[in-house]
């Protein structure tokens, strides 16, 4: 007697949260499979082992209906999936995203400077079919941005030279649609804006952007999902904190600034870049990662991390002639490069085959 074949049609897809770029994934995956969200409060390192335990159950219970594991991000959450997708011949796929490929103990940043998290990451890595960096850069990379030779060599090659499991790129993707200036919305001269966290305030180029606004007292500069930083006395007049905004109010701010910032030390990607651009904004980059390869000829490049270049860069950017048309180009060039459909195609075409 003939038994019928099983429909698998289940992926399970790992986050440490549902940031914007997890939700675009899950969105389109949607479309084609029955996708299964795990993820707990990874930053409650008491509690890892018990959602460790916990994730094991889940992996099991549904591991005969999953056609693919798909990971975002090396973590505390990787190393069950990818071990159990290794033994039940489940393919399991890490995005790598950037702070998993990285390690930067100056600022306190990049988990594999953590060495129990680095140990499982790298395990996760070498159990795992096949890795899906999100840039080049991941792999292996020479940032020159700061002096600090020790920690210009990043990527996961880079710590894990032994690592034989295959990589693919995929590129973040965005959708256009949405992420675009709104009408009858007019750039405010002279503004610009970056988005980070007060946890990444170094990281991002907080330090200097608190640093350049006295030398520009005629421009404007804002920074979402930031709150003024605790401890700060001085007050800046032209700098704006404007904490946590929902996409809509960001697409708004973005809309009427003219430029943004992305003066990263580290960048996995740069997503907040791509939005922006998307929006009309003039992109100003540090050298870090593929800053430069993403934003092409449409903006401009910070070699190095020193007010006296920032302020080289900034003026220059200031004085260009038919802003508009630079910020169209902008939001031409992640058009045509990071769109979503082009990221849910190479996606639906790597788990079919």
């Amino acid at each position: 007697m003939l038994q019928k074949k099983r429909n698998i049609s289940s992926i399970i897809y790992i986050a440490p949260g549902l940031s914007s770029f997890v939700r675009g994934d899950i969105s389109f995956l949607s479309k084609k499979y029955d996708v299964l969200f795990n993820t707990y409060d990874w930053r409650n390192k008491k509690l890892v082992p018990f959602y460790m335990l916990h994730q094991i159950y889940f992996m099991l219970k549904h591991r005969k209906a999953t056609k693919a594991i798909i990971i975002s991000f090396g973590g505390y959450w990787s190393f069950f999936p990818s071990l159990v997708g290794r033994l039940f011949k489940i393919p399991v796929y890490i995005i790598l995203n950037g702070a998993d490929c990285s390690s930067i103990p100056s600022i306190n940043y990049g988990d594999l400077r953590i060495p129990w998290l680095k140990w499982i990451i790298h395990q996760s890595y070498k159990m795992a079919t096949l890795l899906l960096p999100v840039s080049a850069s991941l792999i292996k990379t020479k940032n020159t941005y700061l002096s600090n030779g020790k920690e210009s060599h990043q990527g996961y090659k880079h710590f894990f030279p032994d690592i034989r499991t295959r990589n693919k790129i995929i590129p973040n993707g965005f959708d256009v649609k949405f992420w675009r200036k709104t009408e009858r919305t007019k750039k405010n001269p002279n503004s610009f804006i970056a988005v980070f966290s007060n946890k990444q305030f170094v990281l991002k180029g907080g330090d200097l952007i608190l640093g350049i606004s006295s030398k520009f007292p005629t421009c404007n500069f804002y920074i979402a999902g930031c709150e003024k930083p605790s401890g700060m006395e001085r007050e800046y007049h032209n700098i704006h904190f404007l904490g946590k905004l929902n996409p809509v109010e960001l697409r708004q701010y973005y809309s009427q600034c003219q430029f943004h910032f992305q003066l990263s030390i580290f960048e996995g990607f740069g997503c907040a870049l791509a939005e922006a651009m998307l929006c009309e904004c003039i992109p100003i980059v540090s050298s870090v990662n593929n800053l430069p390869e993403i934003i092409g000829d449409t903006g401009f490049v910070h070699q190095h991390k020193t007010l006296d270049t920032l302020d080289v860069i900034i003026r220059k950017a200031l004085s260009i002639q038919d802003k508009d048309k630079w910020g169209k180009a902008a939001r031409a060039r992640i058009e045509n490069n990071y769109n979503i459909a082009k990221r849910e195609k190479e996606f639906i075409t790597l788990i079919e085959s």
